[in-house]
Order: structure tokens, then C-alpha cells, then sequence
């Protein structure tokens, strides 16, 4: 195999199996054990591979309510809003966005009354000016990811 795509391909291994070792990597790519190791530890100090997380189904750990809120924030406190909503536990996702709403929030909730307490303590934020709240009611895809297509090597 040529090196030319290797990061490439090596990220597409991963995305199929995080957990793969060296070994079955460097077969699967058909390149040495420290070819692998090494452009594995580049990616790593690049910042394209930023960790191994595994992926929770939260619904069935009891998180069966999903919320998505836009938010409207006075401009000067933006940077404060988004951290609150970063620091909280159950926020999965935070975004500043543009468009009508300054913020887009994703949480998960153990039902209806859990997160209707937690958004309300949320945005009773002065510097919030307005707020939209839906609720998902089917997931048809999460944490989804794409393998990258072969010209696009790091």
C-alpha cells in the first residue's frame, strides 16, 4: 500500500472500530505495526483524533426525553451563556449558531418533568431574551459520523 492516503484510511478503520488494535490495523492496511503506531500518534498530536469515547445509548440508561433549545442571549454575555450550558451535565451539545437564535442546546432528560426543572432553572438567565424548546420525538440518526473520502488525507 501507498502512504499517500494512509491517515485517511487509517481514520476510516477507526470510525468502523475505535477499538482495533495496531496489529489489525496495520493488517487491515496492509502496512507495518510502527507505520500505524506512528502516524496513529501523529493524528493524535494533530488533534484529528481527539480521543476513544464510547457511544451511550442514553435512552436505554433511562434519558428518554431530548431537548433542543434555541436561545436568543444578550450579545456581551454569549461566551458566559454557552459555558453554563457546557459545565451542565446532561447537555450533550452546545452550539453558537446564526440565524434567529444565538444558541442551540441539546440535552438529554429522564422525562418531561426533569427537564422542564432544569430548562427553567437554564434560562431564568437575565442575559437570556428568548428561548424556544422542542422535543425530539423519534431519533432517526445521533452521533453519526462519515468516513472521509480518499483526497481529503490530513
Amino acid at each position: 500500500m501507498t502512504y499517500e492516503h494512509l491517515d485517511t484510511d487509517l481514520v476510516n478503520e477507526l470510525l468502523g472500530n475505535g477499538r482495533a488494535s495496531l496489529r489489525s490495523l496495520a493488517e487491515e492496511l496492509d502496512v507495518s505495526v510502527t507505520t500505524v503506531s506512528n502516524h496513529l500518534s501523529d493524528l493524535e498530536d494533530d488533534d484529528v483524533i481527539q480521543g476513544y469515547t464510547p457511544i451511550v445509548d442514553y435512552d436505554a440508561l433511562g434519558y428518554d426525553v431530548t431537548a433542543i433549545m434555541q436561545l436568543k442571549a444578550e450579545g456581551s454575555a454569549l461566551p458566559e451563556i454557552t459555558e453554563t450550558l457546557r459545565d451542565h451535565r446532561q447537555m450533550i451539545s452546545v452550539y453558537e449558531v446564526t440565524g434567529d437564535y444565538d444558541v442551540i442546546a441539546i440535552g438529554k432528560f429522564k422525562d418531561t418533568d426533569d427537564m422542564n426543572d432544569q430548562i427553567k432553572t437554564l434560562i431564568t438567565d437575565p442575559d437570556i431574551n428568548q428561548s424556544n424548546t422542542s422535543i425530539v420525538l423519534n431519533t432517526v440518526a445521533e452521533n453519526e459520523q462519515f468516513e472521509l473520502e480518499s483526497g481529503d488525507d490530513t
